[in-house]
């Protein structure tokens, strides 16, 4: 009964996961947090892993380590087993993921010297992008910069996308590469991507998260001019900017309040500000959706996925209101089951399947690793 330890690092934190291969059902799992941190008994990433692993015992048959890796540039278009070269390449990559791929490395690192013996396999959001074409990824910016300095569309989400995507073609018993898909992926960060054939061809964010989507905390998409403004009349620095877009912006910003569950309940309760901010959201997701089918060329299924995606019935419902004449429809009584399992929410014949399919980044994680270290 070989086993996949999961492992995803943050800057103060490891959130773990052991999958059994078998049976693809995850065996235990948890979360260390405030590493590092004044009062913490836990001094750093090492020690984390060391503990975690004391925890497990020795009644586990580790395999493999799966760890996530936000940014994989342009290196890494796949799963790479872990090596000195490929953690130098995750480093160097850092630039374009300040805030994710040293914690990712921190992780790596510790694990590595824990577990010393096992193979280790880096997973990066990345990579199921790497397929984008030129027009996708491509901006409209100074050609010889842009390439010295790596600024392009990267996207992410990636495993996320690519598992759902997956599903979708399982739960309809459909070939995948039969299927025009939009992957509606709803969380405190979100992203949508267009799949066509299992392929991505078109993603909301861009060189960083930062981009598509109005999400927790962040803005989306914005005027880059904006900005200039903002340095100019507001004097507001790089890192204060750095600061807004990222941690200040989104519903934080539009509301003071980041969780979707609480400013849809204000809204509900009457609440202007709340009700606001929720058309801005929707507003953008259905922009995409447009883009999407246009890019596409079609749709056969548009999937709701992650913890606003599968549990906020109210919002896929009013995100998808007026579309019947895309062929695009949602029923309103199999839009309110809750269940963990993939579901229809489209009414019986609708030329558009409308599903809710819950997502397993960790389970994905695990099959790459399996797939190149077993």
């Amino acid at each position: 009964m070989p086993q996949i330890f999961v492992v995803n690092s943050g800057s103060s934190s490891i959130k773990y996961q052991l999958v059994d291969l078998d049976t693809e059902e995850a065996v235990l799992g948890g979360l260390v947090e405030r590493i590092g941190e004044p009062g913490s008994p836990v001094a750093d990433h090492e020690s984390g892993l060391r503990g975690i692993l004391n925890d497990l015992g020795d009644e586990h048959d580790i395999a493999a380590v799966g760890h996530r890796v936000v940014h994989g540039g342009q290196t890494f278009t796949g799963p790479a087993i872990v090596t000195d070269q490929v953690e130098a390449d995750i480093e160097a990559l850092s630039a374009l993921a300040p805030l994710h791929n040293p914690a990712n490395l921190q992780g790596i690192r510790a694990a590595r010297a824990a577990l010393p013996d096992l193979p280790h396999v880096a997973v990066f959001d990345t990579a199921f992008h790497h397929t984008l074409p030129a027009a996708a990824y491509t901006y409209a910016i100074d050609a010889e910069l842009a390439a010295e300095h790596g600024v392009r569309r990267y996207g992410f989400h990636g495993t996320s996308h690519k598992y759902v995507s997956e599903q979708t073609a399982a739960f309809l018993g459909r070939p995948l590469e039969s299927l025009k898909t939009i992957v509606l992926h709803l969380g405190n960060g979100a992203s949508v991507a267009a799949i066509d054939g299992g392929v991505s061809i078109e993603t909301s964010m861009g060189m960083t998260p930062l981009e598509g989507l109005v999400m927790g905390t962040r803005s989306g998409d914005i005027d880059a001019a904006v900005l200039v403004h903002l340095h100019r009349q507001a004097g507001l620095s790089i890192d204060d900017l750095d600061a807004l877009l990222n941690r200040r912006s989104g519903l934080l910003g539009l509301t003071g309040n980041s969780d979707m569950r609480d400013v849809q309940s204000a809204a509900v309760e009457g609440d202007e500000v709340a009700e606001a901010a929720l058309a801005v959201y929707r507003h953008r997701i259905r922009r995409y959706i447009g883009a999407y089918i246009a890019h596409l060329g079609g749709l056969d299924a548009i999937v709701f996925t992650a913890g606003v995606g599968e549990n906020n019935s109210l919002l896929r419902r009013r995100v998808l209101a007026g579309l019947e004449f895309l062929g695009i429809s949602v029923d309103v009584d199999r839009n309110e089951v809750r269940t963990k399992k993939a579901r229809y929410i489209s009414p019986d014949g609708s030329p558009v399947a409308v599903l809710v399919v819950p997502t397993n980044e960790e389970l994905e994680i695990a099959r790459q690793t399996a797939g190149v270290a077993l």
